[in-house]
């Protein structure tokens, strides 16, 4: 016999053997899945983010299909996808309230002070490492995109004053800008928090003011014209209990002198009191840019 059959028999022998080893370790081995996952995933938005608690999408669908998690929980999917997923399982749609990111902060260039040009890496995080980035709120945005850039799912826009805006129908609640922010001025909220306080500055009076036209000067009215408990001055600075927030009305913006406390109304926009300063400059504040000390930086922050 050649030596080129005998290895062509031994060859062929060892392909049985694996073969039969291998079928049985796949009838040993197999985990039966639910064909319903897929087709759960796939009426899914698949982003991914994270927001219903989920390690991701297919994970939702696992549990959604064992019953532990309603489809309503997935608050990125529309209100037709919650019912096909709820359809699919004969199960109630249940779910959450939307929630979104909402920025602490209204002070753009045209608005805001500079205490000295930052020169460096074009990152909020790089320029709060030097000084805190030259703003002359050390609270305000620095208007930098950190959370534009991190931001998946094209949710945030920088608008031109260096702010950043929240698509509330693209926002996903993945809470990657509250990482990202160096100036912790990104929190998540229910859609129906409307009530909000656009600053973070803990000064007082004329001092916030004379940094920021926008500032919360912790005046008080807010908290006096408001619901009991609803809005107090903690800090020189003006915050909801959303605790109460069905006690939520439009009656503690309207006397704020800056409109730093407005109403987010799901049409309208950002609405400030009757009262509030208007603001029609378009341009950022005049500064002269020699007279200001320059902060720089070679390094991005690890």
């Amino acid at each position: 016999m050649s030596d080129l059959l005998v290895a062509a028999i031994l060859m062929g022998g060892i392909g049985v053997i694996l073969a039969v080893v291998l079928a049985i370790a796949d009838k040993k081995l197999y985990v039966w899945e639910d064909p319903r996952i897929d087709q759960v995933e796939a009426l899914l938005p698949l982003a991914n983010c994270g927001a219903c608690g989920c390690a991701g999408c297919h994970a939702f669908a696992e549990k959604a299909v064992k019953g532990e998690i309603a489809p309503g929980k997935c608050t990125v999917n529309s209100a037709e996808g919650v019912a096909a997923v709820a359809a699919l399982l004969k199960v109630a749609a249940g779910g959450d309230e939307k929630r979104v990111a909402r920025l602490a902060c209204a002070g753009g260039a045209h608005v805001a002070r500079q205490k000295a040009q930052y020169q460096g890496l074009p990152s909020c995080r790089a320029a709060a490492l030097v000084n805190g980035g030259g703003k002359g709120c050390s609270w305000g945005c620095l208007g930098l995109a950190d959370c534009e850039r991190v931001c998946e799912f094209n949710a945030i826009r920088m608008d031109a004053h260096g702010l950043p805006v929240v698509n509330e129908a693209l926002c996903t609640a993945c809470g990657d800008c509250v990482e990202v922010c160096p100036k912790g001025l990104f929190s998540l909220h229910v859609v129906s928090h409307r009530l909000w306080v656009a600053c973070r500055s803990l000064l007082h009076g004329d001092t916030a003011e004379a940094e920021c036209e926008v500032a919360c000067t912790a005046c008080g009215r807010c908290a006096a014209d408001a619901p009991a408990g609803l809005v107090e001055i903690v800090n020189n600075l003006a915050v909801v209990n959303y605790a109460k927030n069905s006690l939520a009305t439009r009656m503690p913006i309207e006397r704020c002198p800056t409109g730093a406390i407005v109403w987010l109304d799901a049409k309208q926009g950002t609405v400030k009191g009757v009262e509030a300063k208007k603001i029609t400059r378009k341009s950022p504040l005049p500064v002269a840019l020699a007279d200001l000390p320059v902060l720089q930086t070679q390094e991005g922050p690890r």
